[in-house]
């Protein structure tokens, strides 16, 4: 069978891919999600098997990396299933198509019921949204969290033996002053620290224009107080780190607007209703669900996959203050695309 690798028509390899499992989430995030969600029905859902073959054939052609989100993936039910097999394409013998690393983000809510599991399946990291430390303020972001459950997860994780990363979106007026107090509580924990820029997806009820903030003036500002030690370190993620002098742990900064990282990117998202996004700042997609229930084969599905892939844009078009009506706003929400 042929297993060839899928290159880009600019000769960027995939060897990335991020798997939403479900649209569903139990917070409803100021800049992800809007307060009343109405979420797909079951039917337009791939089931978990469908969801397994369609990553199992992605990674028989070159795919090393695979990240599950969602909405929150651990809110899907019998979700660990769906982990477990596919930690069974970890560990495979040199030569072999296989996985290096199965991570998932998560807002942490559940993770304190899953960590052992999560650990038992292959994955050794994960990434936790987590936007602020305040109680009050975390339960304005996210509209219907609970930081005590949120921290839980956290420690749980781990205790289970999972690194943990601690994902911000840096949002002006909301979260601005307490970066200095994400990295020394990330320092006390041993987490790395990730910042990322809002992206203008959807329409969430909140005013993004109001709330972006560059990352270039949030490192200025962090270096007044920090050591940043640029680093070379990559997860196979657009997270460009530093090292932390005064902590030892790194700090990631993904700044889709003022500095975009599509010259390198490897990666495609695959929705929870069977959609390939092959950029995330664009509304193209391919609806693999359609051949995929009509009974095609793999090599049938992998030669839709392939033109996707060569369609893919040479870099992404988010503009922040879009006109509602612009045609190439990009409408869909973060949930449904995969975080």
């Amino acid at each position: 069978m042929n297993h060839a690798p899928l290159p880009d028509s600019y000769g960027r390899l995939l060897t990335y891919l991020r798997v939403s499992v479900t649209d569903r989430c139990d917070m409803r995030c100021i800049y992800c999600m809007a307060e009343d969600m109405t979420f797909l029905p079951k039917a337009e859902i791939l089931s978990l098997p469908e969801l397994e073959r369609l990553c199992a054939a992605f990674i028989r052609h070159g795919v090393r990396r695979l990240r599950v989100t969602g909405g929150e993936p651990l809110v899907r039910r019998d979700v660990m299933s769906f982990f477990h097999e596919m930690g069974r394409w970890l560990h495979r013998d040199t030569g072999q198509p296989g996985l290096d690393e199965l991570t998932l983000t998560t807002n942490a809510s559940r993770l304190a019921e899953f960590a052992d599991g999560l650990h038992a399946a292959g994955v050794r990291r994960v990434n936790v949204s987590l936007d602020s430390l305040d109680p009050a303020r975390f339960a304005r972001i996210t509209r219907r969290g609970n930081l005590a459950r949120t921290l839980d997860g956290i420690r749980a994780a781990r205790e289970a033996g999972l690194a943990v990363r601690i994902n911000t979106v840096a949002m002006a007026g909301v979260n601005e002053d307490e970066f200095d107090t994400l990295i020394a509580w990330c320092g006390e924990i041993g987490a790395d620290l990730c910042l990322i820029e809002t992206m203008p997806m959807g329409e969430t009820g909140e005013d993004r224009t109001d709330h972006y903030l560059p990352l270039s003036i949030v490192r200025r500002r962090l270096e007044q107080n920090w050591t940043l030690e640029p680093l070379a370190y990559r997860t196979g993620g657009p997270a460009r780190y530093a090292r932390i002098g005064q902590t030892g742990q790194r700090i990631g900064f993904i700044t889709p607007m003022t500095h975009n990282f599509c010259e390198s990117c490897n990666r495609v998202r695959l929705s929870c209703t069977g959609r390939l996004y092959t950029c995330l700042g664009h509304e193209g997609s391919t609806d693999l669900r359609a051949p995929l229930r009509a009974g095609e084969d793999d090599a049938a599905m992998m030669d839709h996959v392939r033109a996707a892939i060569l369609r893919k844009p040479q870099g992404h078009d988010f503009l922040i203050g879009r006109d509602a009506d612009d045609p190439a706003r990009v409408r869909r929400h973060m949930s449904v695309t995969g975080g």
